[in-house]
């Protein structure tokens, strides 16, 4: 495939009236004050802890009126017992918080396109009555793991089985969103946009620190890391939601990325794709995805110190994404993102 590359958009946010730049957490605030529609902000709360409890506590320290939801004591929600997902839908009721997207792993990266489609096909059926009764619209699908880059992707049966996805999704009214990450449509934008092609109906979820650690194989070998902007870029007449994440490339021989930081710090070129996402007018919901309470091995976010941690940094992630906290200089925060590889 030959790659294309988008115009890019100006390298600082800019006020209306001045030509003087922003900093990612006064443009932000500059935008929801002009339309409070487009910073829509909720947020993957199993990153601030397991328990629910927890994540409605993280929720509402932010003063938002989402979440995301994906998984509750270590558990999808798909994946919840019926007791145990009725009893969590009631809590969040009694809360007063909607959940804005299932986080599914439906074609997850973590599964093969080799793996038995019966298993998948379970999930979809768990999944739609649960949206239903939270009164979700969205559930974040992927198009299954990236086989080693050289060998067969089995890229129509992906199609295949996505298609079947998205249309059950459609037969019961909610929509299935893609997400860019370690799958297929994550090889680079036009594997995505060929997805586009090939099933009818769905849209995008961009994530924006996913592409500063995936190589762009529609480009020639060494196969140069995506430029998270240029992906949108290609991608965003498709876009429906947004996750926000941002991190550092992978050091020399690693494919994980050498840190995540707060937005704004890393490389993924946060300021100047929400410049560009309100410069389209983007309508959608932004949901933070800091990678903090999943970076450290599970035994040690058992231990209390640790689990206070990951709160905390939840916290600090979407205050700074809001523009309620300090300038981009915080060398504690550093630290208490240090990335560790997942168990």
């Amino acid at each position: 495939m030959n790659a294309t590359t988008p115009a890019k958009a100006p390298l600082t946010l800019l006020t209306r009236h001045s030509h003087s730049s922003l900093s990612l957490a006064e443009g932000v605030s500059l935008r929801a004050q002009r339309d409070h529609s487009i910073m829509q902000l909720s947020g993957f709360t199993d990153e601030a802890g397991q328990s629910l409890e927890t994540q409605i506590k993280a929720t509402k320290a932010l003063g938002w009126k989402y979440l995301s939801a994906r998984s509750i004591d270590g558990q999808n929600i798909h994946d919840l017992s019926e007791a145990d997902f009725n009893r969590a839908a009631d809590q969040l009721d009694k809360a007063g918080i909607s959940v804005i997207e299932f986080g599914s792993l439906i074609g997850s990266w973590s599964k093969s396109i080799e793996s038995d489609f019966a298993i998948t096909l379970g999930e979809i059926e768990r999944a739609i009555p649960r949206m239903q009764r939270l009164g979700t619209q969205m559930v974040r699908i992927m198009s299954y793991g990236q086989n080693p880059w050289g060998e067969d992707q089995h890229q129509t049966e992906r199609f295949r089985r996505l298609r079947e996805i998205v249309a059950r999704f459609a037969d019961a009214g909610l929509s299935a969103i893609h997400e860019n990450c370690m799958n297929w449509g994550g090889f680079s934008a036009e594997h995505t946009l060929r997805l586009i092609e090939e099933v009818p109906g769905m849209k995008l979820i961009f994530d924006t620190g996913n592409p500063v650690f995936q190589r762009d194989r529609s480009k020639p070998e060494p196969h140069p890391w995506q430029d998270a902007l240029e992906f949108y870029q290609a991608t965003k007449a498709h876009v429906a939601h947004v996750h926000i994440k941002d991190c550092l490339h992978p050091a020399e021989g690693s494919d994980e990325p050498e840190r995540y930081t707060l937005p704004g710090e890393g490389q993924c070129r946060l300021p100047e794709i929400l410049a560009a996402l309100r410069s389209d007018k983007y309508k959608g919901a932004f949901a933070i995805e800091p990678h903090v309470a999943t970076v450290f091995p599970r035994e040690e976010r058992r231990s209390k110190r640790m689990q206070k941690q990951c709160y905390n940094s939840y916290i600090k992630y979407g205050r700074v994404l809001k523009g309620n906290s300090l300038p981009f200089n915080h060398k504690l925060d550093h630290q208490i993102v240090a990335t560790k590889k997942c168990s």
